[in-house]
Order: C-alpha cells, then sequence, then structure tokens
C-alpha cells in the first residue's frame, strides 16, 4: 500500500444496496432537496458545509439552543424495549430495558447528587465495559458533569496521566475483572490510583462487582485499603428513591466528554467534547450512515478506554439495543462473539481491522460455524482494512453484508469518513466521506489531491471539534495540535488517498510519529515516562516499524556509560511497560543506541527514525541539532530483514 499511485480508480465492487431509497441516507437527501429546492445527488451530499468561519477560531455552535445529552439518549421509557444487553468472559447475558435503565439512571443521579455532584463537576471510571458504567455516565450527564472513561487494562502510571489532569470528584471502578479466561483482582492497582487522586479532589470511589447478577458476598473482592469506597449497591441506597430525575438543560456547547490523545510529546491531552457536537454527529453516522433504527441491536467490540464506547452508548439516542461486552473476543476460542450475534440477533457488528486479521490468520470462517441471519453491517476501524480482509469478510463471514470501514479518531470522537447504506462497497475503499464533513487530501500546498496521497485534513468547521483542551486557557496546544501544519485547516496526522471516481478512501497509516501497532494507538511519551525511570538508562526513542500494513514497536536505549544492555534489565523493562501501561504498549525489539537524534529546539527525532528502520532514505533537515546520528539507524542486522516486505 505504499505505492498510491498503483491503486486503483476502478475498484472491485464487492457489494451493493437493493434499494437505495428505503435507505435513511436517501430519504434525507429526498427531504433536503424538497425543502430547499436542490438538487443534490448522493455523490455530493457530503460536500454540503454551512459553517464557515475560521477553524482555528473555535467557533461556537447553535448560539442559544439549550439541551441535556441524557436525555437524548433516555427519551424512549418503554417497558418492554431492550436498552442494554450486558455479557462478557465469566458473565451471564443481562438485559435492561429502557424503563429499567431510565430508573436506575434515575437512582444513580439523586446519590451522585447526594454526594455534591454538581454541574461542572468531573466524574471519571476506571471499569470494564458493564451496564453499571453506562448508568453512571448517564446520570453524570443528566447533572451536567464532565465524563471520563479508562479501562481496566491501563496500569497505574497510564490511568494518572490522564485523570490527575481531570480532577474526577467521583470515581467509579471494579473490583475484579476477566480476561481470556483469567480473573483478575483489580484493586491493587485501584488504590494506587486513589492514593494520588486524592490528593486533587477525588471524594468517592464507587465499586461496581465484577458479576452484580451473583451475590455480593460471594462475588465481590475485598476493597477496604481503598481510600473514600463504597459498594456500588451500597451507593444507591444513599439515594432519595422518590426524587425525579432531572435533566439540567445546558448550552450545545457544554461539556460532556474528556478523551485522551496517545501521549506522542508529553502527557495525553485532555479533549474536551461538546454534549450538542458529540449528539448531532452521532446520531447522523447511526441514523443516515449506518441506517439504524430503533429495531437495531447494535455491538461494537471496545474497552470503556476508546472513544467507539462513546460512539457505542449513542445508540441509545435512536431507541435501539445497544451491546455491552467485556472480555477477550478469542476466549474461549474465535465463535464467541459470532454465537453472541445469533443468540440475540445483532445486527450491525463491529470490530477491529486487526480482530478481522486475526480470524483469517486462525482460518476461522465464521459463515461455516453460524447463521449471522440477523446480521446487516459489519463495521470496522482502529487500523486501516486491506483489501484481503474485505475478500475475507465476503468470502468467509457473509456475502450479502454491508462491510462499513470507518475512520475519525479521540480528537472529534465521531467520523471522518465511513460506511453508507445508500453506496456501494469497493474493495480496499472506505465508502465515502461523512455528511458536513468537508475532508480533503492535502500534499503539503494549500490544495486537495485526488488518486495521489496526502494529509487527511478538514477544511471547514464541524460542530464535534473539541471545546477546548484541559490546562490549555489561551488554546495553544488546541491550536498547535491541529493548525500548525496548515493555517485554519484541521490537520489530522492520516495519511489518505481519495478516488476521484468512487468517492471512496483508502488510509495509508498515520503521517506523524503516534504508535500503531496493530491497530492499539499510543504515544511514545507513555513509554519515556517508564524507561527513563531506570538508572541505567540515560536517553531513549520509541518509534514503529512498518510491517507491511502494520507496524511494531522498536525502542531504542542509550546507555549510561558503565551499563550494557543486559537481558536481565531488558526484561525488568519490558515487566515495567506491561503492568503500569498495558501489555499492548511492550516494545518488540529494545535495542542499544550511540545518539538519540534531537531538533535544536530539544525535541527527539521519531518520524525520521520510523522512517529509517522502515527502509526509507531520510535527508536530515536543518531543523536537526546532531544530523550525523541518524546514520547509526541504518542497516540495523535485527530489522534489516524488514526491507523485503515492503
Amino acid at each position: 500500500m505504499s505505492n498510491t499511485n498503483s491503486l486503483p480508480l476502478d475498484p472491485q465492487l464487492l457489494w451493493k444496496p437493493k434499494n437505495v431509497s428505503e435507505t435513511a441516507m436517501d430519504k434525507f437527501r429526498r427531504e433536503i432537496n424538497a425543502k430547499y429546492k436542490l438538487k443534490i445527488e448522493l455523490s455530493k451530499i457530503a460536500a454540503m458545509i454551512v459553517e464557515s468561519k475560521p477553524m482555528d477560531h473555535i467557533p461556537g455552535w447553535f448560539l442559544g439552543a439549550r439541551l441535556n445529552f441524557a436525555e437524548n439518549l433516555l427519551w424512549c421509557r418503554d417497558p418492554d424495549k431492550i436498552a442494554l444487553i450486558s455479557t462478557g468472559e465469566g458473565r451471564q447475558i443481562r438485559k435492561t430495558t429502557y424503563a429499567q435503565l431510565f430508573d436506575q439512571v434515575r437512582l444513580v443521579a439523586s446519590a451522585m447528587r447526594k454526594a455534591g455532584l454538581r454541574k461542572g463537576d468531573r466524574a471519571a471510571a476506571y471499569t470494564t465495559n458493564c451496564n453499571e458504567v453506562v448508568i453512571a455516565m448517564l446520570a453524570a450527564a443528566s447533572i451536567g458533569c464532565i465524563w471520563a472513561s479508562i479501562s481496566t487494562d491501563f496500569g497505574v502510571s497510564g490511568v494518572l496521566d490522564r485523570l490527575l489532569q481531570v480532577k474526577p470528584k467521583i470515581l467509579f471502578s471494579v473490583n475484579s475483572f476477566m480476561y481470556n479466561g483469567k480473573l483478575y483482582d483489580h484493586t491493587v492497582k485501584l488504590k494506587s490510583v486513589v492514593e494520588q487522586l486524592i490528593t486533587e479532589g477525588l471524594e468517592k470511589v464507587v465499586i461496581i462487582p465484577f458479576d452484580s447478577s451473583s451475590s455480593t458476598s460471594s462475588n465481590e473482592l475485598s476493597f477496604s485499603e481503598i481510600p473514600n469506597a463504597i459498594s456500588w449497591i451500597s451507593f444507591i441506597e444513599t439515594a432519595n428513591p422518590s426524587e425525579s430525575l432531572v435533566f439540567e438543560q445546558l448550552p450545545f456547547d457544554h461539556p460532556i466528554y474528556i478523551l485522551f490523545s496517545s501521549g506522542t510529546t508529553g502527557k495525553p491531552k485532555c479533549l474536551v467534547h461538546r454534549a450538542g457536537g458529540v449528539l448531532l454527529q452521532h446520531k447522523k453516522e447511526h441514523i443516515l450512515h449506518g441506517d439504524m433504527t430503533a429495531n437495531s441491536v447494535f455491538f461494537y467490540y471496545t474497552t470503556t478506554g476508546w472513544m467507539m464506547w462513546n460512539w457505542l452508548v449513542a445508540g441509545l439516542s435512536i431507541g435501539c439495543a445497544i451491546v455491552l461486552y467485556d472480555g477477550s473476543p478469542f476466549s474461549p476460542g474465535p465463535s464467541i462473539l459470532w454465537e453472541l450475534a445469533d443468540e440475540i440477533g445483532i445486527t450491525s457488528f463491529g470490530i477491529s481491522a486487526k480482530y478481522i486479521q486475526s480470524l483469517q490468520d486462525v482460518n476461522y470462517q465464521p459463515y461455516l460455524h453460524h447463521n449471522l441471519s440477523s446480521v446487516r453491517v459489519i463495521m470496522s476501524t482502529g487500523s486501516p482494512l486491506k483489501p484481503e480482509s474485505y475478500d475475507f469478510v465476503y468470502d468467509s463471514i457473509k456475502k450479502d453484508v454491508l462491510l462499513g470501514s470507518i475512520t475519525g479518531g479521540t480528537d472529534l470522537c465521531s467520523l471522518f469518513a465511513g460506511l453508507n447504506a445508500a453506496l456501494p462497497v469497493y474493495r480496499g475503499e472506505i465508502q465515502c466521506i461523512c455528511l458536513g464533513m468537508k475532508v480533503e487530501a492535502w500534499n503539503g500546498q494549500d490544495s486537495p489531491v485526488f488518486a495521489k496521497s496526502g494529509d487527511l485534513v478538514c477544511t471547514r468547521p464541524f460542530p464535534c471539534m473539541p471545546v477546548y483542551f484541559l490546562n490549555d486557557p489561551n488554546n495553544q496546544k488546541y491550536r498547535s495540535a491541529y493548525f500548525d501544519n496548515y493555517p485554519s485547516i484541521w490537520y489530522h496526522g492520516d495519511f489518505v488517498w481519495i478516488n476521484p471516481n468512487t468517492g471512496g478512501v483508502v488510509m495509508l497509516g498515520r503521517s506523524d510519529g503516534t504508535l500503531n501497532p496493530g491497530g492499539i494507538r499510543f504515544g511514545s511519551a507513555e513509554i519515556y515516562n517508564i524507561v527513563e525511570s531506570f538508572p541505567q538508562v540515560q536517553d531513549s526513542l520509541v518509534v514503529g516499524q512498518k510491517i507491511g500494513d502494520d507496524e511494531r514497536v522498536v525502542l531504542f536505549l542509550k546507555m549510561v556509560s558503565q551499563y550494557g544492555l543486559e537481558k536481565e534489565l531488558v526484561n525488568k523493562i519490558k515487566t515495567k511497560i506491561r503492568l503500569q501501561l498495558s501489555p499492548r504498549h511492550v516494545p518488540a525489539f529494545i535495542l542499544p543506541i550511540k545518539e538519540i537524534p534531537y531538533t535544536i529546539t530539544g525535541k527527539k527525532v521519531e518520524i525520521a527514525v520510523k522512517r529509517i528502520i522502515s527502509g526509507e532514505k531520510y535527508i536530515p533537515t536543518g531543523t536537526l541539532a546532531n544530523p550525523e546520528s541518524l546514520q547509526q539507524y541504518y542497516n540495523i542486522p535485527q530489522l534489516k530483514f524488514i526491507k523485503n516486505n515492503l
């Protein structure tokens, strides 16, 4: 995929809609045409942009409008309509109706108000993907609190790098979780996190049992040593049982979510998203692009630390059932998610590109073992979906299905390009740029390119831009993150190719220094914070090395003069990274190096080294303080064979 000139302008057609006129997208197009006397065709609709203010001014939206995010997700109160279906490793399927969900949110909101939570306070979760975390988020949103969540696979350092900036007043967590058949005690990590957060204003910790359908006495591990902790059940008992659920009416731009950047240039940035923008964007993507209805059963395999969790929960806004799954997608075997699809009738099935590749690797063909008659849409994200994976889906999963590769990110908590039930699916391409997103590919000039690779940019404001970053009073970090490369133009950091014939988008990977092995995106600074705590290590550099369409993490260490890089130290470093961050952060190689390249402004030069070890020739620029140091990264024996795979 590195040679974009070879990408086909007439890719293979894999699927097309049977009745375009019945899709939500085409109904919307016809309604807009009639209302405004336009003649919009499906290939043109994505270019409709009304807002024209400069993007780096971070414009406000729908001034004067008032809404409540939770109210829009809880409009359905039907006692017979399923809202949540939760399950996972070690847990039975549990179904919650919309009426039950509303009442549980009411009680938790009452308990939160009694605990002192008010509009603008921050609530956080360090949890699994379970019913209770959705209930807690909706309760917080009803009050006007701002929500942040992190998954249990994060280690203590990774959590504190994020939540010490957020300074939550209340934290929801779990006592234990199960992954790949093993039950893990979560209380040790949680205790370390809580002890630090208390110094920054944390007042209450609510502990959710691993399986709330089991008895508390048999299921809960002790959490008596965790300061300010109370069980989920005891917390609900503090609520006023007769108190009504009040939805605070707030401005369109009122914050709802705090998401986190990968941490490439330091501690992760805290991106604050506006409630109205997230709601509008997610409803557009689910209803118009995804063709979902109140009868849909919507599943996305995600943790609470990925924006796909926020995207999944928004399915409640259309009155459908959402499916919460926690645990390994391959335990006890590769059939587990497909069995679930048949058992509960999943209609929209979301996973990662890496998951599809893993099915290919073990040669598991779901169509041979499962009915899958309910599945209408399969969505993929996390990393580019290879053309061969498109083939696999249609050959080995289901022929008559909309395969929707989607791309967006934490930065917008939504999509730039994605699925469209009214358009055909072409091999290797994301179907279209999403409605209202003025996305183009630029190659360093202030103009778009087609059928050529370029940086993914967005040239007009959109309502799901972050409203601000935490701890960034002058928006300096915000503007630096998105507007330094192209003034007043959103630079997203992805490398893309747009087909002028189909309107499809091909993702070519990251164009910045973010690490992205197997679609798991994270920043180099998180590695540096761990590695450089070892006294034997003087300096370090971590980059991704391209392996076909994937990459692996390579860590270079400059040792203190009297130390060598011994195997014992390598193992200690890997163990510490695994425990304090996650297993996904552990480098594939840890290698000694004599010099780390820097810019004249003191920044480590990651992208140049990444290109060199991926087989490219890099010409140093005048911004390097020690350009001669780059020579040592060529022809490293342990990495040299990769060049033949490019």
